[in-house]
């Protein structure tokens, strides 16, 4: 359970991280695409400031007057209009009228448009839309330039507009309504039509992928952490020469079954099984030998536990100790002759062991049968008293506790 637990904590940790990596890829193009657009509107703004600029200086340039270029009415000034010749007359074209023609240029070969504007405009066409006033509010308060996306007729536009300072030169035409040099007479707003689209859908798809790829990493080494900790935990409960459970495995299955079998009454048996003379064994063949010996013992005594609730584990050395559930003192008995029996008929070989000249078991069995109070350290140490009687009168044989002996 708390595997799992952790692994739905990993994945949602890995999906907050996936998504928090979405939005701010989303965040950050959007926040370029703003860039682009604002650049671009200000590179536009820039050059006609300088064209205006250059204007300016000049005092105006001359062109001649056609079906497309009329004097300008609203340019008050000497020497408006200069005849050449009976075919040819010449108009000043000022800072202002140049303007509006480049914007008209500009809309016909790329959609962009220009509109100066002012809040005092000479010319009437000139009036600032509700933006553009709100804009020019804006810059009269020392805000430097400002840009927004809009729609307009289903289709997306960037709106930037900066403002015009009034230079020395620009005197000439704007003293009388009152500017100073230095001041926000107006400024110029530009729209440009924008279709730079982010990829919304190949960065869903992109990171999409990339969390399934990790929610599949962390699955799989979800797994194998949870088999290597098993692996772990196996070799901490089994004895790695003999391949069965080793002594801190066999109390931890003792302890529980001591609770069962208070709350259920049952008895618990337990048999210690000891190598007969097994350091002339080890001093006779060596310890490969005897290593060899002890899983042949351990793997014998194993099969001739039948239940899944009967345990065999190594106790230490060469002894070994049975847990029986729910066993009587005459069941195990039993199960103890059959375990020397089959011990004996294999005749592994100890030639310095007499009188038998083959490895053999002694056998100590105790049962809590008939107790009503027992604790696991009194069935071990009943076993073991069982044990050393099986010693003591000759070995080869299984020997039991009863309270009366």
């Amino acid at each position: 359970m708390k595997s799992k637990n952790l692994r739905a904590f990993v994945i949602l940790s890995w999906l907050l991280l996936i998504t928090a990596s979405f939005l701010w890829s989303y965040t950050s193009a959007r926040n370029e695409q703003k860039n682009i657009a604002f650049q671009t509107a200000r590179s536009f703004f820039e050059h006609i400031v300088i064209t205006r600029l250059w204007n300016a200086r000049h005092g105006g340039v001359y062109v001649p007057i056609t079906e497309k270029i009329l004097p300008n009415p609203y340019l008050d000034v000497p020497m408006r209009d200069i005849p050449v010749n009976d075919n040819l007359t010449l108009t000043m074209i000022n800072p202002a009228f140049m303007t509006r023609q480049i914007s008209e240029i500009a809309k016909e070969f790329y959609g962009v448009q220009f509109h100066i504007t002012s809040l005092k405009p000479i010319r009437p066409l000139n009036k600032p839309t509700a933006r553009e006033k709100q804009f020019l509010r804006k810059f009269e308060q020392g805000v430097k330039e400002k840009g927004v996306f809009i729609q307009k007729g289903g289709k997306t536009y960037y709106f930037y507009m900066a403002p015009l300072i009034t230079k020395k030169v620009c005197l000439r035409c704007h003293a009388k309504q009152g500017y100073k040099e230095g001041d926000v007479r107006g400024g110029i707003s530009i729209t440009i039509p924008f279709v730079m689209n982010i990829p919304l859908l190949p960065l869903l798809i992109g990171h999409t992928l990339i969390a399934f790829i990790g929610i599949l990493g962390i699955v799989i080494a979800e797994k194998k952490i949870t088999q290597a900790y098993e692996t772990i935990q196996k070799q901490a409960a089994i004895d790695v020469l003999t391949g069965i459970p080793n002594r801190r495995s066999f109390f931890e299955i003792l302890l529980k079954e001591v609770k069962r079998s208070r709350r259920n009454h049952d008895p618990i048996s337990i048999i210690m099984c000891d190598i007969d003379n097994f350091k002339i064994y080890n001093d006779t063949y060596g310890h490969l030998k005897g290593d060899m010996c002890l899983q042949k013992v351990a793997q014998a005594i194993k099969a001739c536990l039948k239940r899944s609730t009967d345990l065999c584990a190594r106790y230490g050395g060469e002894e070994f100790i049975i847990l029986l559930p729910n066993t009587t003192l005459n069941g195990a008995i039993n199960i103890a002759e059959m375990i020397r029996s089959n011990i004996e008929k294999m005749k592994i070989p100890n030639k310095n062991s007499l009188p038998t000249g083959i490895i053999t078991l002694s056998l100590g069995v105790s049962s809590t049968e008939g107790c009503t109070e027992f604790d696991p350290e009194t069935i071990i140490k009943n076993a073991d008293t069982a044990l050393y009687k099986a010693k003591e009168q000759g070995r080869n044989q299984v020997q039991s506790f009863r309270k009366n002996t």
